[in-house]
């Protein structure tokens, strides 16, 4: 005992009342106090994170299978919202600045742009009529000359078997009598050609000697041979004055001031005399 030491010998002491007084069996843990249903707290609403942006998502899949995945999630947990109406008073104001505003007009471009390339190459503003301005034609002899002349090379559509020089009053009442009295006058028989016996010329009428300045002295005056149809046939004056060449004749009486042809004067056997000379009362027509 003495070999122990007094500290070995309080060890043993406590030992032996440890052994004593311990249990049989481990003892059960003591149940939790009974808490009333009342008493629990309410449940609060259950935070969920927020949706990434299908924007945001790195490619075109992944963001097409997101938003099918989360289509209907996302209507369920944040709704899209509608647009409000329109307050009145800016619907009223709205209407009226549209009735104000002037309705648009039709693009007129083309148009301007087309009738620009049909004027080209024609002349006394009529697109109709084919040919050039020229400038004004003087002359030594008293009353000869043109102060605006053109060169005609076809009227409505019709050419000329040469070029004719007269001004425009005696052009445009050529056209006039080629769709007035010419084509009536031939029927079916389409004209694809006019033989122009004469036109501007500084001399005398008929070439008479001391005589007046003749109207092709004037260029107001032209002289026509004959037609050219489109199955190739050629009627001249000299060979072919039938009854529909002295019908297209008489269809240029008032159109023209002077018409003159076969049987007239002795001087227009052989072609058809127009011009437009001013005169008093009634044309003359021979």
């Amino acid at each position: 005992m003495r070999a122990l030491g007094p500290l070995t010998l309080i060890y043993a002491v406590l030992a032996g009342m440890a052994v004593a007084e311990a249990p049989e069996t481990s003892p059960h843990p003591a149940p939790r106090p009974h808490v009333a249903r009342s008493e629990t707290p309410a449940a609060g609403p259950v935070l969920r994170p927020r949706l990434r942006p299908i924007a945001e998502i790195a490619t075109p899949q992944i963001a097409k299978e997101a938003a099918a995945q989360t289509a209907p999630e996302i209507a369920a947990v944040a709704p899209m919202p509608r647009p409000q109406p329109r307050p009145k008073r800016l619907q009223v104001e709205a209407e009226q600045v549209a009735v104000a505003q002037p309705a648009p007009e039709p693009e007129s471009a083309p148009a301007k742009k087309s009738n620009k390339q049909s004027r080209k190459g024609s002349v006394c503003g009529d697109p109709d009529i084919r040919g050039q301005e020229l400038p004004p034609v003087t002359s030594s002899t008293k009353g000869c000359g043109i102060a605006e002349p053109v060169r005609v090379t076809a009227i409505d559509g019709v050419p000329f078997s040469q070029p004719a020089t007269f001004d425009c009053d005696t052009a445009l009442a050529l056209k006039r009598w080629m769709r007035e009295g010419m084509r009536p006058a031939f029927g079916n028989r389409e004209v694809v050609q006019i033989h122009i016996f004469g036109s501007y010329m500084c001399r005398s009428r008929n070439n008479v000697k001391g005589a007046k300045v003749s109207e092709h002295g004037r260029g107001k005056a032209v002289d026509i041979a004959g037609f050219v149809f489109s199955d190739g046939k050629e009627w001249t004056v000299a060979r072919d004055y039938n009854k529909q060449i002295r019908r297209a004749q008489k269809a240029a009486c008032g159109i023209f001031g002077t018409t003159l042809g076969p049987g007239s004067d002795g001087y227009h056997e052989d072609h058809l005399h127009f011009d437009t000379a001013e005169r008093r009362g009634s044309a003359y027509c021979r």
